[in-house]
């Protein structure tokens, strides 16, 4: 399997399709690459893309620390370097979008064009650090399968989890969380203790940008979009009906639509 040791840390990641540029996708908390897996279908007959784990999620390493914003953005950063990649179009969602907007502004000319699906500039509300630390301790104490529905109500639409014909679905997506090991709570902390982006780095963010949610996102909820969309100038704002914080996985086609109108 592809391995690329960033930041002293092993990440996995796989490279696809061909073109003269490249789309790096960065995934949310407690998931992994696999998240994008139709927008690579999508998108690898045009472009080079490239899909990674963060440290301590998917197959990646484990590492003892780093699991704060600043350092996961070296991480993007250091992978990118090690693979030839100059310049990218960078699309990250939630926790993959909070590397994509340090990346957009402190980084400007490695970022052709940002995506940002289901994320935020601010730190987490502080009514939600509560009920997200007990989740931690809990999976710390009994693992990642006793917290399988509190999780997939915040990481999913109404939408999703009620479609009979989705059913197959769910048992998947519900088998990848279920797979984390009893360590993905330092990525955890590492979400819930973020500091935000400032509203003048968002105003320095020049490259194209498309900001992306579900309409149904519980976690990252719309006016958190609406505020990045206020304050990145010339951004683009695309509603996803019927999906929630996963709009990737629960909604492709909307997403793949989205994605591919904005490059083309």
């Amino acid at each position: 399997m592809p391995y690329l040791t960033a930041n002293g840390v092993k990440l996995y990641y796989e490279d696809t399709g061909a073109g003269a540029e490249t789309i790096v996708f960065s995934h949310g908390l407690l998931w992994s690459g696999r998240m994008f897996a139709a927008q690579v279908e999508h998108l690898k007959g045009r472009y080079r893309v490239i899909t990674y784990d963060h440290r301590g999620q998917g197959r990646s390493e484990v590492a003892a620390d780093g699991y704060d914003m600043d350092t996961l953005a070296n991480d993007a950063l250091a992978l990118m370097d090690g693979l030839g990649i100059g310049r990218c179009h960078f699309a990250g969602l939630s926790m993959g979008g909070f590397v994509a907007l340090r990346l957009a502004s402190r980084h400007p000319e490695r970022i052709q064009s940002l995506i940002l699906m289901e994320t935020t500039a601010q730190p987490e509300p502080a009514e939600n650090v509560p009920r997200y630390r007990m989740l931690t301790k809990i999976v710390k104490l009994l693992g990642p399968r006793a917290v399988k529905k509190p999780v997939m109500n915040i990481m999913f639409s109404q939408a999703f989890l009620q479609d009979p014909a989705r059913k197959a679905e769910r048992r998947h997506w519900g088998k990848e969380l279920t797979a984390n090991k009893r360590s993905i709570t330092r990525a955890v902390q590492g979400v819930i203790d973020r500091e935000g982006v400032p509203p003048e780095a968002l105003a320095a963010i020049r490259c194209p940008t498309l900001i992306i949610v579900g309409e149904q996102d519980v976690a990252t909820v719309p006016a958190k979009s609406e505020y990045l969309h206020q304050h990145i100038p010339g951004s683009q704002l695309v509603y996803i009906p019927n999906a929630g914080h996963t709009s990737s996985v629960e909604e492709p086609e909307a997403v793949n639509g989205a994605i591919g109108g904005f490059l083309g």
